[in-house]
């Protein structure tokens, strides 16, 4: 998280943007705390909070869209290839699948409050071949929804005065 901070006071919202978009394809940011960071910063008055909130949901979208066309481009190939080693056989993928076309659109909104479903219900979109208008349209709500709660959540901390019972 330090170096998310560090990331966010040199290049503002353009780190908030990348590192959601980064997160969000898999590589190890702590998303939530980023957006909660990000309120609270809002708080302060050092980011304007609609502009944090447009650029952290386009981020997210961003980062979704580009995991659903890695997963739509080279998805099964790879996992046919190399998913016998992170013990994700066919089978299995078939079971996944299964489970995502029965529950699939709604995963994608709600999966975002999930860490690592998040990651997965992208690729499986593209994998299972979403249609990427439809793909959009709940990843859109999802990322909107999910921004949303986390830097509203952030401002309200970075406006609670903990200390003001000790008068």
């Amino acid at each position: 998280m330090q170096m998310a901070q560090e990331l966010i006071s040199h290049y503002g919202y353009a780190a908030i943007f990348c590192l959601l978009a980064l997160g969000i394809v898999g590589l190890p940011v702590p998303d939530e705390v980023l957006m909660t960071f990000v309120g609270y910063l809002a708080s302060l008055y050092v980011l304007k909070l609609p502009l944090a909130m447009i650029v952290a949901f386009s981020g997210a979208l961003c980062g979704m869209l580009l995991s659903y066309m890695i997963g739509r481009k080279f998805g099964r190939p790879l996992i046919h290839r190399y998913g016998r080693w992170v013990k994700l056989t066919p089978k299995r993928l078939e079971r996944v699948e299964r489970w995502f076309n029965r529950y699939g659109l709604w995963t994608i909104v709600f999966g975002y409050f999930i860490p690592g479903v998040r990651h997965l219900t992208c690729y499986l979109s593209g994998i299972s071949g979403v249609r990427a208008r439809t793909y959009m349209l709940f990843a859109g709500a999802g990322a909107l929804l999910w921004s949303t709660v986390f830097i509203i959540m952030g401002y309200f901390l970075g406006n609670v005065d903990l200390f003001s019972w000790r008068h």
